[in-house]
């Protein structure tokens, strides 16, 4: 064991190797069971971002596991033709489908007081929804738009839906972040948080975002511990999906002999899902294993940053402060 922990760091270390295909491909010699047959039939769970991609393989996962799963997505007529799709591949398939756009938090407060009327309890949510710009652009309450879609929103999600969490007995909420929120500092100046400082940057604006998506996971995981709600949040490795081969075309082309495909990608979320492990702060996983959150280089998040980063989110989602 001790030597299958130390190639296992070896691996997460060396990043190219440990995030690539062939880091996954190696741990599943070690890593712990996969989720039993049917260990979620019953159970329901939301997936947001769930058209394409990673959100897309992971609703097949849950099916696949038994779980009534809640597909969510901004656009009707995309979470339609998936929804379709997933009926048509597996006919036991139970999906229903929820529009919403996870950044507008108008928006996001509406569909959780319908979801909420409809359904008792949730046993599993998973923040997967993403963008990425290629200029500054804004939600439509003006918060910049990856910090509304990667954070204010599912931050609301998780305060809306915390009692249907509750509910079922054991519940989990994972945020899917990205190893590229090591290249990121946890912002708590406002102006810095909304990006309204110095030259934008899509990519650097994405990772700072993965980054509060890390620190802000962990802080829910703290408040709902007593109601048997774990919360986590994890990277999915280097992935080939759309968003990727659109943002990151140099990369994608580069890496794409060595890049994970979205099932892959998702295994972990699934994984948290369906077996809820132990988990302890700050909670960040990758390859069904907690990793730390910084290089041997980096300093933590600083305690007064990440009050103040916690104290913004809830001022501008008008949530209970922490």
């Amino acid at each position: 064991m001790g030597m299958t922990n130390l190639l296992d760091t070896v691996l997460d270390r060396s990043v190219v190797l440990g995030y690539s295909k062939f880091g996954s491909a190696l741990r599943q010699r070690w890593w712990p069971a996969d989720p039993e047959p049917g260990a979620l039939t019953g159970k329901r769970v939301l997936v947001t971002g769930a058209t394409s991609g990673i959100g897309e393989a992971m609703v097949r996962s849950f099916v696949d596991l038994g779980a009534v799963v809640h597909v969510h997505g901004r656009n009707a007529d995309k979470l339609a033709g998936v929804a379709r799709q997933l009926r048509l591949d597996r006919p036991a398939a139970e999906i229903v489908e929820e529009v919403c756009d996870v950044g507008d938090l108008d928006a996001v407060r509406t569909w959780a007081d319908d979801f909420t009327a409809r359904v008792p309890e949730v046993h599993g949510v998973v923040h997967n929804a993403g963008t990425m710009t290629e200029q500054r652009e804004e939600s439509p309450q003006g918060h910049e738009l990856a910090l509304a879609v990667h954070v204010l929103g599912p931050h609301l999600i998780t305060e809306l839906l915390q009692d249907r969490l509750a509910a079922a007995d054991g519940a989990s909420v994972v945020w899917m972040s990205s190893g590229g929120m090591y290249g990121a500092r946890l912002c708590s100046d406002p102006e810095d948080i909304e990006f309204r400082r110095g030259d934008y940057k899509g990519v650097q604006a994405y990772a700072r975002t993965k980054r509060m998506q890390v620190v802000l996971a962990d802080a829910w995981a703290t408040r709902l511990a007593s109601r048997d709600v774990r919360v986590e949040s994890m990277h999915p490795g280097w992935v080939e999906t759309p968003g990727v081969a659109t943002h990151l075309p140099t990369f994608n082309m580069i890496s794409r002999p060595v890049l994970r495909d979205a099932r892959d990608g998702a295994d972990t979320a699934v994984w948290l899902v369906a077996t809820r492990p132990e988990s302890d702060p700050p909670h960040f996983w990758h390859d069904r294993r907690q990793r730390p959150v910084t290089f041997g280089w980096q300093s933590e998040p600083d305690r007064a940053d990440v009050r103040r980063f916690l104290a913004y989110v809830t001022q501008v989602t008008g949530t209970i402060p922490w």
